[in-house]
């Protein structure tokens, strides 16, 4: 198995990893509303883009914890500078919403 203990890996992962679960999670959350098992309407405006986004910047805690685990500390620290900007990100979208 080649190491991978690089930051560019890193920033892969912590990019794509919750680009790929919102998708999924959304598409999910679609199916059950037409399906009639859930609600199109949340507590407020935008909520399940909001949960849902952050959810998806969580599921890079998996990918820490595998790197942790390795010991492959530049692609931990590329995972977490991704999850940094997808967080800034996100109170940048939603943060108007919520204050």
């Amino acid at each position: 198995m080649l190491n991978r203990n690089e930051i560019w890996v890193g920033l892969i992962f912590g990019a794509f990893l919750p680009l790929l679960g919102y998708v999924l999670l959304y598409q999910v959350f679609s199916l059950l509303e037409i399906k009639g098992v859930a609600s199109g309407t949340g507590f407020s405006p935008n909520f399940r883009e909001r949960t849902l986004a952050i959810v998806a910047i969580a599921l890079n805690l998996i990918p820490l914890n595998i790197f942790r685990q390795r010991r492959w500390d530049l692609s931990m620290r590329g995972v977490v500078i991704a999850t940094a900007v997808l967080a800034f990100g996100w109170l940048f979208l939603f943060g108007k919403h919520l204050f």
